[in-house]
């Protein structure tokens, strides 16, 4: 941070381009941004994202100033559009709550959350199997990100809610509007 403060002043000294100058500054407010506020980063497919993902957020969100939900790409199941709608369709969720911001991305959860400042990385649990996977992953990501994950246990009753149930009814006809965030 000295740096910047010297380079600064150095500026306004030397009469330096006024466009380093403007470089520097919005290095330092973008550094400032992302190491003052407490960020977190929840990711998945959210394929459909489902009132077990809702309650994640809802619950996590007043830890935090501001909470990035990351609609994770995959090129080999989904289409640009089929993202654009899911983050489209949470963002709506959300569309109240300042601190919350839906992007999609598609490479490591550690790069999205370097470039989003995050310091945290929420994960939900529903069952041994998920604290397990969960436990791993988080490994990877301290080691690899330098970047903590929190582990938020499902609600009782929403523990067997999941995105691959949710679509697998779907496929067969039925009705799935009970798993799904309710619309305003």
């Amino acid at each position: 941070m000295l740096f910047i403060v010297q380079k600064a002043i150095s500026c306004n000294f030397m009469h330096e381009t006024m466009a380093f100058c403007v470089e520097i500054s919005n290095f330092a407010t973008h550094f400032f941004y992302h190491h003052t506020m407490k960020t977190a980063l929840f990711t998945g497919t959210f394929d459909p994202f489902t009132i077990g993902h809702q309650s994640i957020v809802d619950r996590t969100i007043n830890l935090f100033d501001r909470l990035v939900i990351a609609v994770a790409v995959s090129k080999l199941k989904h289409t640009d559009e089929q993202v654009e709608q899911r983050v489209r369709a949470i963002a709506d969720i959300y569309r109240d709550e300042p601190r919350v911001v839906v992007k999609a991305y598609s490479d490591l959860t550690i790069d999205m959350a370097k470039r989003e400042g995050a310091q945290y990385l929420i994960r939900g649990v529903r069952n041994v199997k998920d604290y397990e996977y969960e436990r791993t992953q988080a490994d990877f990501n301290r080691k690899f990100g330098s970047i903590e994950t929190i582990l938020v246990f499902a609600e009782p009753g929403l523990e067997h809610v999941s995105s691959t149930l949710v679509r697998e009814l779907k496929s067969f006809g039925r009705d799935v509007t009970d798993f799904l965030p309710k619309k305003d």
